[in-house]
């Protein structure tokens, strides 16, 4: 049975410039809170950063698509538009260096 280690080295890949660019978000929409839906925004924004929709990329765009639209539905600033069309960058970028099949080998260690 092998025993698993803690990694000690982290590489920074493009997975964390994604968490980085919701967490940015995440606290624009807060320190702007008083916009129309902003607090469902924070919902979706935390559930897009969850554990569960990390594992499962694809889950991740409409997700963005509900966040950008009551963005817009609410009026929120053109910061907080901007970090959004940077997180659509990013999760393109993403989702084409990142494929369905590798990221499940990377997503499970007892997978080889």
């Amino acid at each position: 049975m092998a025993i698993f280690t803690e990694q000690t080295t982290y590489e920074k890949t493009i997975l964390s410039d994604l968490q980085g660019a919701w967490s940015v978000l995440r606290h624009s929409v807060a320190e702007n809170a008083g916009f129309e839906g902003w607090e469902r925004m924070l919902f979706h924004i935390e559930e897009a950063m969850s554990w569960e929709v990390v594992r499962h990329l694809e889950r991740m765009k409409p997700l963005l698509v509900i966040v950008r639209n009551i963005a817009l539905q609410g009026s929120s600033s053109e910061s907080i538009m901007q970090e959004i069309e940077d997180i659509s960058e990013i999760l393109d970028e993403t989702l084409k260096t990142h494929p369905q099949e590798k990221r499940k080998r990377c997503e499970d260690p007892m997978v080889s």
